[in-house]
């Protein structure tokens, strides 16, 4: 689970290339494979700025399970929500445009860090291709449009979203929803956090 930062999920593929399945947050999970007797991991986790985590062996995980099941309730039902929402985003990727995929990276990732400035964290633009799944050029792209529109603004080495309810209208309806169900489950499940 991330306390503090941001941890990078990177799946490589065949090709030399890689993506970015998702980026976990505080107050996320990742690496719930581990988990599993027959522990096969499916991505590399790597902090991109300085972050503290908390790890859960299968044996702690084990023995939480049987000593106090409501809080590893808690943390499955946590570990189901990001899922879905991991299974949302690939839904995207199917069916959004590059610039709707940015837009739904750009506010789940305002939205995990809630500090209510409308500041996205430090995201490189390479990283940001990769959890898109686009090229830097076309990111830079996209990010001039939505500059041009007032939607967001770059200060200094950062993105700031000036108009969070403008740019999620761009959004096909059905993002917009699931957006909606992440932001609902992450404020349902952050009773893990204050319990645990």
């Amino acid at each position: 689970m991330v306390l503090r930062g941001q941890i990078v999920l990177r799946n490589q593929l065949g090709s030399g290339r890689s993506f970015v399945p998702w980026v976990a947050t505080p107050g996320e999970t990742f690496g719930a494979e581990g988990l599993e007797g027959s522990a096969s991991y499916a991505s590399q986790a790597r902090a991109e700025e300085e972050s503290e985590t908390l790890h859960l062996s299968a044996a702690s995980f084990s023995a939480m399970l049987r000593e106090q099941p409501a809080t590893a309730l808690i943390l499955l039902r946590q570990t189901m929500a990001e899922r879905t929402a991991l299974l949302v985003k690939f839904g995207q990727h199917a069916m959004l445009t590059v610039e709707q995929r940015l837009i739904a990276s750009l506010i789940r990732l305002v939205q995990s860090h809630d500090t209510g400035s409308g500041a996205v964290p430090p995201v490189s633009r390479r990283l940001l291709g990769e959890l898109v799944g686009a090229t830097r050029e076309s990111i830079s792209l996209v990010l001039g449009r939505l500059c041009a529109e007032g939607l967001v603004r770059r200060e200094g080495g950062g993105l700031f979203i000036s108009d969070l309810n403008g740019l999620a209208s761009k959004l096909a309806p059905g993002a917009r929803a699931a957006i909606g169900e992440f932001e609902e489950h992450a404020q349902t499940t952050g009773s893990f956090r204050r319990e645990a």
